[in-house]
C-alpha cells in the first residue's frame, strides 16, 4: 500500500448533514491514481469527519477509505452545491468575469449530476476528482465564486427533460469538435460551433518532441516518419502515420496525445514537420474540444453576453432548469 498523510479537525462541518444533497468524489492525486476496476473488490476500511488534509490538500466533509487489491482509495462526500464551488475554483480560477463563472457553475452542476444519475444510487462513488471526469481540488472558499454558485443555485441544462452531458474543455481553437468524433456518440445539443478564444494561452502553440518520447510511448523503433492521415469534420487531426523499421503504425490522434500526456500535446489541432531529432507539433486550442469552450465564455462574456446566452450558443436545444431531489 502506497503511505499517504491524512489528518482530521476534531469537529465536523456544519455543512455536512443528515439531509444535504450530496456527492461521492474518488480522489486522484500524485499518490492515489488508481481507479478500482469493476471486477476488483474492494472493502470499506472507514471513513473520517471533518476538515480533512490528505497529501496537503484540505477536503471538506467526510472521507471514506476503501481498500482494493493493490491501492486504497480514497472517497470524499460532501454537500452538493459545495462541491460545484470548489469544481468553479478549480476549473477557471477567482478572476474571471462573472457571467463567466455563472457559466462554468452551471455546466459542473450539470456535468457532475449527470454523472450522479449515470453511476445510480448506492455506488461507491458518483465522480472523480480529476480531468477524467472535471477537476476537484478539496475546499476554496472565494466570495464572486461563491455568489455565482449561488445566483444559480440549482440550475441544470436539459434536452427532452432529460439532464444533458455538459461536455466542455479549455480551448476549442475556433471550432469546438462533433462529439462523435472524439466520444463514438452523436447528442443533439452538442453540435460544432465558431468559438474565438485568442485570449486563451493556449490559443497557439508548439511543441518539439524528441522521436525518442514518440518511440517510447508507441512501443516501436527507428521512426524515419510521420504524417498526417486523416482528418475529423472540423480539421482537427485523426489519424497518423508512423513509418518505422518494422513497417506502418496508424495511430488515433486521441491516442496520440493521452499516451504523450494531455499537456505535452495540448489538442489534435495540429500540423506536423520534423526537425533534426525532434518532430514539431504546432497547434491551437486545448482539450477534446467537445461542448463548451471556457476561454470563449470568458471573451463573450466580456462582450456583454449573459451567461444564458452563452449556455444557449454552445448547447442549442436545452432549457435551463432547477432540478429538485436529486
Amino acid at each position: 500500500m502506497k503511505k499517504f498523510l491524512i489528518s482530521a479537525s476534531i469537529f465536523l462541518l456544519s455543512l455536512a448533514t443528515a439531509d444535504a444533497r450530496t456527492i461521492k468524489v474518488l480522489i486522484l492525486d500524485d499518490v492515489f491514481q488508481k481507479i478500482p476496476s469493476k471486477e476488483e473488490n474492494i472493502e470499506k476500511m472507514g471513513n473520517l469527519k471533518g476538515d480533512l488534509l490528505v497529501n496537503g490538500t484540505h477536503y471538506p466533509g467526510n472521507i471514506e477509505v476503501w481498500r482494493g487489491n493493490e491501492s486504497l482509495y480514497l472517497i470524499n462526500e460532501l454537500p452538493f452545491e459545495e462541491y460545484v464551488k470548489n469544481v468553479v475554483n478549480a476549473e477557471v480560477g477567482t478572476n474571471w468575469d462573472m457571467e463567466a463563472l455563472k457559466v462554468q457553475a452551471v455546466v459542473s452542476r450539470t456535468y457532475a449530476l449527470y454523472q450522479k444519475k449515470k453511476n445510480g444510487t448506492g455506488g461507491t462513488y458518483d465522480i472523480t476528482s480529476s480531468v477524467l471526469n472535471q477537476v476537484y481540488k478539496g475546499t476554496s472558499l472565494d466570495a464572486r465564486i461563491s455568489y455565482a454558485v449561488m445566483d444559480t443555485e440549482g440550475e441544470v441544462l436539459t434536452f427532452d427533460g432529460n439532464i444533458i452531458e455538459a461536455f466542455y474543455h479549455s480551448t476549442s481553437g475556433g471550432k469546438t469538435e462533433d462529439p462523435a468524433e472524439v466520444f463514438g456518440k452523436s447528442y443533439p445539443y452538442l453540435k460544432p460551433v465558431e468559438s474565438s478564444c485568442e485570449i486563451s494561452p493556449y490559443w497557439i502553440w508548439e511543441r518539439r518532441i524528441p522521436v525518442g518520447e514518440i518511440e517510447n510511448v508507441l512501443n516501436v523503433k527507428g521512426i524515419v516518419n510521420m504524417q498526417i492521415k486523416s482528418y475529423t469534420s472540423t480539421h482537427r487531426v485523426k489519424t497518423v502515420d508512423v513509418f518505422h523499421s518494422e513497417g506502418i503504425l496508424n495511430v488515433n490522434a486521441k491516442d496520440l496525445r493521452k499516451m504523450l500526456g494531455w499537456n505535452r500535446l495540448p489538442s489534435t489541432n495540429f500540423t506536423l514537420s520534423r526537425d533534426n531529432g525532434n518532430y514539431v507539433f504546432d497547434g491551437k486550442g486545448y482539450g477534446h474540444g467537445v461542448g463548451l469552450c471556457q476561454w470563449s465564455a470568458l471573451e463573450m462574456s466580456r462582450e456583454g453576453m449573459t451567461y444564458r446566452q452563452i449556455l444557449e450558443y454552445f448547447y442549442p436545444g436545452t432549457k435551463l432548469e432547477k432540478y429538485e431531489d436529486r
